[in-house]
Formats: C-alpha cells, sequence, structure tokens
C-alpha cells in the first residue's frame, strides 16, 4: 500500500511540474483577447464604416 502511494505522489509531483502545455494556453489566451478587441472595434465602428463606404460608393 505504501508502494502505491509513493507511486501515485510520485505522479502527481511530475505532472504538477510539467509546463509544456503552458505555451499554448498563453498563446490561445492572447489569440482570445486579440479577437475579442477586434469584435468590439468592428461593433463600435460597424455603422461608421459601412456609412463611408457607402458615400464612396455613391461618389463613384
Amino acid at each position: 500500500m505504501l508502494g502505491l502511494y509513493v507511486n501515485l505522489s510520485e505522479k502527481i509531483r511530475k505532472f504538477a511540474a510539467d509546463k509544456s502545455g503552458v505555451t499554448a494556453i498563453e498563446y490561445g489566451l492572447i489569440a482570445a483577447g486579440i479577437a475579442v478587441a477586434i469584435i468590439t472595434a468592428v461593433g463600435l465602428l460597424g455603422d461608421e464604416l459601412s456609412d463611408m463606404f457607402d458615400d464612396v460608393t455613391a461618389a463613384i
């Protein structure tokens, strides 16, 4: 029983020390933040840009 506990605690310690997936998670969070910023900017400026392009189209 003690051997099982030692083995399990060793695996948990190795899992906690593993940092291989951290970079991918950070890049994912950065990409999500950029996407939110783009969606917010388009939402705020969408009508103004649409009106501007309509004016340019009418002028042509």
